[in-house]
């Protein structure tokens, strides 16, 4: 199974790999607490993927990369049930004065 998610990410650039920030209460929490952020990333990405991009694309050093696997929701319509897709949101925490500005822009 390890082998099939490193096929389909082969080809993938590594702007391609970090979908969107998460900017919630939580996630910006989380970056007041230590030195972390929050993005959402294809369900294929690994830990590994995932810190190469980000050193790669903001020039900061990353120690460490927790995953989630989130489920989507099941939504009530007016033609019935419908369900949102699944996702991953990958944790990032930075080394020691490494910061990433992602809402810097908006």
């Amino acid at each position: 199974m390890a082998k099939e998610k490193a096929r389909t990410l082969a080809g993938t650039s590594d702007y391609s790999l970090l979908l969107e920030p998460v900017i919630t209460e939580k996630s910006t929490r989380f970056g007041e607490a230590g030195n972390r952020v929050v993005f959402r990333v294809p369900t294929a990405a690994t830990k590994s993927d995932i810190r190469q991009a980000i050193e790669r694309v903001f020039n900061v050093k990353v120690e460490s990369v927790n995953t989630v696997n989130q489920l989507g929701k099941t939504k009530r319509t007016v033609r019935g049930l419908a369900k949102r897709q699944n996702f991953k949101k990958a944790y990032v925490t930075l080394a020691e004065g490494q910061t990433i500005s992602v809402v810097e822009g908006l």
